[in-house]
C-alpha cells in the first residue's frame, strides 16, 4: 500500500501516485458544499475495475459515507453507498477526479473527510489521503427560543437561546433591569438569561456573529396585588351588566307570549 500526506492542494508524487485535496473547506448550514479530490496513478492506461471511497473521522478505518464502482473505462462509477443519500459524485474517477457534493449541511457534517481510490489488478493498488479535508459548517445567528418564566421564589426571568457558527454573542435591551444575568454555551448554541425582572415592557434579545445578526422579543407584564380590588370591582360590574341583559331578554319573552 502506498499513502501520502497532503497539504493545501499540493500533492507530492511517490512512484507515480499523488492525491490533491484542500486542507479545509467551508460550507453554510442547510446548503451544499463540494469536497474536491484529484489523484494521479502510475499507469498510462487503466481499464480494470476502479473503486472510489470517501470516509469520515479517520483515514483507513473511518466510517464509509460514499462508495462507487466502475468496472471499465466505458462504465460510469455506480454508487454503492451514499449515507442518507446526501453525497453525490461530481468528478469522474476515470479522469482522476473523486470530488463529491454534500447536500443539506447539518451541524453533524463538521467532520474530517478522506478520499480513497482502489485500482483492481494482480496486486490491488490502494491510495488514500491521510490528512483529509476538514469541513467547517458556518451559519448566521438564529433565535431558536425566547421566553419569560417564574421561579419558586416568585421572581421572573427572561431567557434567550440562539445558534450560529461562530457561536453568537447575545445582548438584551429594553426596560431598566438589574445586572443579574447568566450565560451558558454548548458548541454552536448560546443561552443568556436575565434574572429578577421588575419592569413591564418589551425585552429584545440580539444575536450577532461574523455572518449576520438576528433579533427576538418577549413582552413582560407583571400582575400587581395592589390592583386586585379594582380588578374585582371590574369583574362585578361586568357580571351585573350580564344579569341586567338576561332580565331584559326574559321580560321581553314573557311579554311576547
Amino acid at each position: 500500500l502506498q499513502f501520502h500526506n497532503l497539504f493545501l492542494l499540493v500533492g507530492v508524487q511517490c512512484n507515480g501516485w499523488s492525491v490533491h485535496v484542500p486542507s479545509d473547506v467551508t460550507g453554510e448550514l442547510g446548503k451544499m458544499v463540494i469536497l474536491p479530490c484529484t489523484f494521479t496513478h502510475p499507469y498510462k492506461t487503466f481499464d480494470r475495475a476502479l473503486t472510489a471511497i470517501w470516509r469520515i473521522k479517520e483515514p483507513y478505518n473511518g466510517t464509509v459515507i460514499f462508495k462507487c464502482v466502475s468496472q471499465s473505462n466505458s462504465e460510469l462509477c455506480k454508487t454503492a453507498i451514499s449515507h442518507k443519500n446526501k453525497y453525490k459524485l461530481l468528478g469522474n474517477p476515470r479522469h482522476k477526479d473523486l470530488s463529491i457534493r454534500v447536500d443539506n449541511l447539518t451541524w453533524s457534517d463538521s467532520e474530517r473527510y478522506f478520499c480513497r481510490v482502489e485500482l483492481a489488478g494482480d496486486i490491488q493498488d490502494k491510495y488514500e489521503s491521510r490528512n483529509g479535508i476538514k469541513l467547517h459548517v458556518i451559519a448566521a445567528p438564529r433565535i431558536i427560543n425566547i421566553t419569560v418564566s417564574s421561579s419558586k421564589d416568585h421572581t421572573f426571568q427572561a431567557r434567550c437561546t440562539a445558534e450560529g457558527e461562530p457561536a453568537p454573542a447575545l445582548t438584551w435591551t429594553g426596560p431598566p433591569y438589574s445586572n443579574l444575568s447568566s450565560t451558558s454555551s454548548s458548541s454552536h448554541r448560546v443561552t443568556k438569561e436575565l434574572q429578577s425582572l421588575t419592569h413591564d415592557g418589551k425585552y429584545t434579545c440580539t444575536a450577532v456573529n461574523s455572518h449576520g445578526r438576528a433579533e427576538g422579543a418577549v413582552y413582560f407584564y407583571k400582575f400587581r396585588a395592589s390592583d386586585s380590588s379594582s380588578f374585582m370591582i371590574l369583574i362585578f360590574v361586568l357580571l351585573g351588566i350580564k344579569v341586567v341583559i338576561l332580565l331584559v331578554i326574559l321580560s321581553f319573552s314573557i311579554f311576547s307570549k
